[in-house]
């Protein structure tokens, strides 16, 4: 299984990416994988209010939220979420929460 290297340990990821122990995961991971995984230059309040609520979601309920939900929780447009998480709310948004790869539609 591939691994990605963070703060002296090796973190198993699937091929995809996305993490396979989501306990793993911390804020300085996410940060990390933003820049090195996702391309972002820097993360801002919208993307930490996003990162937050999918991961609190997925701590409460074991699975990813759907995405109307992070909108209407967050406050943040469809659009925006877009903007700030090009590669989506799925494949962007829940690997840099630390989720595992989301079923279907988020």
């Amino acid at each position: 299984m591939p691994t990605i290297e963070f703060s002296g340990k090796q973190l198993e990821v699937n091929e995809e990416g996305f993490l396979v122990h989501p306990e793993e995961w911390t804020e300085d991971l996410a940060a990390h994988l933003a820049c090195k995984e996702e391309g972002l230059d820097a993360m801002t309040d919208e993307h930490w209010a996003v990162i937050r609520f999918i991961r609190g979601h997925y701590e409460a309920n074991g699975s990813a939220p759907m995405v109307r939900s992070i909108c209407r929780t967050t406050g943040v447009a469809l659009k925006r979420i877009y903007e700030l998480f090009p590669s989506g709310p799925a494949r962007g948004a829940c690997k840099l929460a630390g989720l595992p790869k989301p079923d279907g539609c988020v």
